[in-house]
Formats: C-alpha cells, structure tokens, sequence
C-alpha cells in the first residue's frame, strides 16, 4: 500500500479536514481551491495552474467579477427566499448560514469587500428591507415573485368585493328597518279609518214618517222567553224587533262585521306587538351578520397586540405589546414592539388582543360589527366580556353589551 494511498490514516485525515470550512483568506475562486494554511495558499499562487487562470482574470477582470457578484447575490437572496421569507433576522444569521455549503461562492472574488456593503446594496435595490440596530443589521426579505403579486392582487380585489358587497348587504337591512319603523303609526291610524267608514256607523232608530199607531202584542213571560216579541202597524204585517234597530238578518252585512272585527283586531295586535316585531328583526340582522363577519382570522393593521410565543423567552419579546403594521396571508403579522421598535413577524395564534383603559378606542376584529370602531364603557373580569359603543359609520351609536375579550382590541387611530 502506498504512502498517501485513499485508505491510509493520512488520506482519510485529509478528507476529514477537507469536509469542513476553511479561513476565507486562504481560498482561491479562481481556482476554486482552498488551502489549509499561509503556505500552502502562498505554494498555490506560484503553481503553473493558477497562473493561467490568473492570465485569464487579466484579460476581462470587470466581467469575471461582476459574474460572480451576480451568482452571489442570487445565491444569497435565494437562500433567504427559502428560509426567512417572512422574517426579519440579522445579517450575520443569514451569512453564516450561507457559507455553511463548503462550494459557496466566497465574497472575496464580488465587489463587496464587506457584508456592510453587500447589505446596504441590498437596500438601496429594494431587494432587502435593511435595519441598523445596536446589535448589528438587520435585513427583511421583500418579495417580488410574480406569482406572489398577482396572488396579492386577486386577494385584495376579492377583500374589496367582500367589502362592498357587506356594506350593501347593511344598506339593505338598514332601509328594511326603516320601512319596519314607518308602518308603526299607519297602523294605529288604519284603526281609527276601519271605524270611521260609514258602513260600520252605529245605525241609529230612525223616526217614522207616519204617524200611525203601533200596536204592540203582550205575551205572558213564559211565552215570551220561546218567542220574538213582534210588532205590527195597521196592515199587520208582523215587524221584527231586531229590524227596528237596522240589523236584519243579512248575512253580507254578518261577513262584513266580521271582516271589520278581525281587521281591526289584527291592527291593535300589531300596534301593541309593534315593538317586538322590530326587536325580531333586529335579532335577525345581527345573527346574519354574525354568521357572515365571523372568521378564524382576527389580525388588522393599528391595533396593539401581546405577544404571547413561549419560543421569544429568551430574546425577551415576550408579554411584549407590540403595533400590527401589516398583515400577511391574514394570518401572520407584522408586529413592531413598543418598547425597543423591534419588527417580528408572528402568527395570530402566539398573540392575543390587548383590553385598554375605560373610554379607550377599540377595534372590533371579529363578530356582527367585525372592522367597526368603537369606544369602551365598562368591562365584566367575571364574564371575560366589555360594553362598547360603536363609533362612526352606519351604526354609530349603537351599544353592544356582552362583547367578548377576544373580539375587540386597542386601537391606535
């Protein structure tokens, strides 16, 4: 076996060294070597080998560097792409989780002599959202895929339809309302033009012309209670009682009585159950619109939220209040902490919502008034609910009792 045969203790230890990272100094892109030491890179610049490629360097340096500045770059913007697409995470991370791929291109052969460079270029593109903090910078990835725009569009051309077809649907209920309000009086006066007609006057006895005697047939009591007591004039032709009042035994003037009883009963029903007729409507309007505006999403941007990630202990985000300043995909957002104005991007899920001080303005984040702004007047601890008063808008004015915790949240106007 020879002496740096693949399988002697010498040549497995070089593999071994070779498999990890080396000092960047000491690498040569040109030649895409890495040396272990000063000399051996020192032995490696005299070899014949990297002369040429130096010849080669020579003839169109500006080309060969801005070839490797772009390969870089995009390497580099593809890894953030890939694992912090939606955070805000220091530089230095990214870097060393970038070279962590031993056939990386290495910075030395770009035109950024630094990382400060590279992440200030990365700013000034619009590439990276780019943050200078007392513990370094800080970069965001802006996302600029095609498919990611137009995914963004559709979603907020459908929001705004949502939108728009809620405030109809609103306009619609609210004039169902005020129909509901104006037939309450016309009913009480359809009361008193149901009397007022002249076919359901009393009919008063009217005073014969003539003055010819009546005679009038007494009976005994006993006869009396089995027959009519009965009239007659001088023809004796028999008259009944019941005539001489104006009520015949007609049975269209019967049905007509009917019907003006069972008119004028269903009026004063609805007079009195005027009330309570709106009351179901109004019961009805708020089920509908709490089955239409109740989501399992509550995030929007202004309100102030705690962070409540268990896996932020240690970096001291969290119980941290902090302003949503942009919602992503409706359930991840970006929050920026009020205590150090530090920018996290979090699910809804590891945030609540934040109660404010009686009076504060409130945000309504889900339920029937879901996007309203509102004042709040008192708050149950026991019931885990709040009073508010809606602010602006349609129903400005109204108050809603029994409003729980999670379906409103400070709101910084």
């Amino acid at each position: 076996m020879g002496k740096n045969d693949f399988l002697t203790p010498k040549a497995i230890a070089n593999r071994i060294k070779a498999k990890g990272l080396q000092k960047l100094r000491w690498y040569c892109q040109m030649c895409q070597k890495q040396c272990r030491d000063e000399n051996g890179f020192k032995c490696h610049c005299l070899s014949e080998s990297h002369q040429r490629q130096m010849q080669v360097f020579g003839l169109n340096p500006n080309r060969v560097i801005g070839g490797y500045s772009e390969e870089f770059e995009r390497t580099f913007l593809d890894h953030m792409r890939r694992s912090h697409r939606f955070s805000r995470v220091a530089a230095t991370v990214v870097y060393n989780e970038y070279i962590s791929d031993r056939h990386h291109i290495h910075m030395n052969s770009t035109e950024w002599a630094t990382l400060t460079e590279f992440v200030k270029y990365l700013g000034r593109t619009s590439k990276c959202k780019v943050e200078e903090t007392p513990k370094g910078w800080f970069i965001t990835y802006i996302d600029q895929d095609s498919e990611t725009i137009f995914k963004d569009r559709l979603k907020n051309k459908r929001m705004q339809s949502d939108l728009a077809e809620e405030e109809r649907q609103e306009c619609v209920i609210a004039k169902q309302i005020e129909r509901a309000v104006a037939l309450l009086p016309s009913t009480s006066d359809s009361i008193e033009e149901i009397w007022n007609t002249p076919q359901y006057e009393d009919t008063q006895l009217q005073q014969t012309k003539s003055l010819e005697k009546i005679m009038f047939s007494i009976q005994p009591a006993s006869a009396a209670s089995s027959k009519p007591i009965v009239a007659g004039d001088k023809s004796g032709i028999p008259i009944s009682n019941n005539a001489n009042l104006g009520f015949g035994e007609d049975p269209e003037f019967e049905g007509k009585a009917k019907k003006a009883k069972s008119a004028s009963g269903n009026a004063c029903n609805a007079a009195t159950s005027g009330k309570s007729a709106l009351d179901e409507l109004m019961k009805e309007e708020e089920i509908t619109k709490e089955r239409m505006n109740r989501k399992d999403y509550w995030l929007c941007e202004g309100i102030v939220v705690k962070v409540m990630s268990k896996t932020l202990i240690d970096k001291g985000y969290y119980k941290q209040k902090g302003v949503v300043r942009k919602v992503i995909d409706k359930y991840v957002g970006e929050i920026e902490i009020l205590e150090n104005k530090h920018v996290l991007r979090i699910d809804q899920e590891e945030l609540e919502t934040v109660i404010p001080q009686i009076g504060g303005v409130v945000k309504i984040v889900n339920g029937a008034y879901r996007g309203s702004s509102a004042r709040l007047l008192s708050v149950e601890t026991e019931r885990f609910c709040a009073k508010v008063q809606i602010e602006k808008g349609i129903y400005d004015g109204r108050v809603l009792q029994a409003v729980d915790y999670e379906d409103i949240c400070k709101f910084l106007p």
